[in-house]
């Protein structure tokens, strides 16, 4: 089966330009993997043993806490999905992920990438590029929760992520700005 990378290389592209030295013999080294609605592609206290890109599809993840899971982030654009820290510290993730609708992931092994990493320079300014861009995500959404009301992050979601509207549950969306479903409808109803 012949593998599309035509968004992973043009998520390089954009998002990482890098040195194209291994680019195509990274690319070469990915797998696809077509995965069923509701299926759990990563659960918390296991360690993260592949690279994965969303090529096609909607993943949400999400933590759990005393029987409750409060979403944090939804993946449907093509993007790596991976918990980098995992990944490259060998630690156990926190993290849970499960795909919303079917989904169809690029996959290469850790062994291998590492290798690659090894190799070829651009491969440590790729995982510089990454934590950096990670870390900002991570305060961004830390402040945001901190700092606004469950309105003003819906709003923002208006603007920024209006696709996450259109197509992910309403009671996951409610989890993400960590109110009941019953708010979000009141807040949806004074928006609108």
């Amino acid at each position: 089966m012949t593998v599309d990378t035509t968004k992973i290389a043009s998520f390089f592209d954009t998002e990482y330009p890098l040195n194209k030295h291994g680019l195509q013999e990274l690319l070469n080294l990915f797998s696809v993997q077509n995965i069923e609605k509701n299926t759990q592609v990563l659960l918390e206290n296991t360690h993260e043993k592949q690279l994965r890109f969303l090529n096609k599809g909607t993943i949400r993840e999400y933590y759990t806490a005393h029987d409750k899971e409060t979403n944090i982030n939804f993946y449907s654009k093509p993007q790596f999905i991976t918990d980098l820290t995992s990944f490259i510290n060998t630690t156990t993730t926190k993290k849970n992920q499960e795909t919303l609708t079917p989904v169809e992931v690029l996959v290469i092994d850790k062994i291998p990438f590492t290798q690659l990493l090894e190799k070829y320079d651009c491969g440590k300014s790729f995982i510089d590029m990454s934590f950096q861009k990670l870390l900002k995500q991570k305060e961004l959404f830390e402040y945001n929760r901190v700092t606004k009301s469950p309105e003003e992050l819906y709003n923002e979601l208006c603007i920024y992520k209006p696709h996450w509207l259109q197509n992910i549950p309403q009671y996951h969306i409610a989890s993400y700005l960590n109110i009941t479903p019953e708010t979000l409808s009141r807040i949806r109803k004074r928006i609108s």
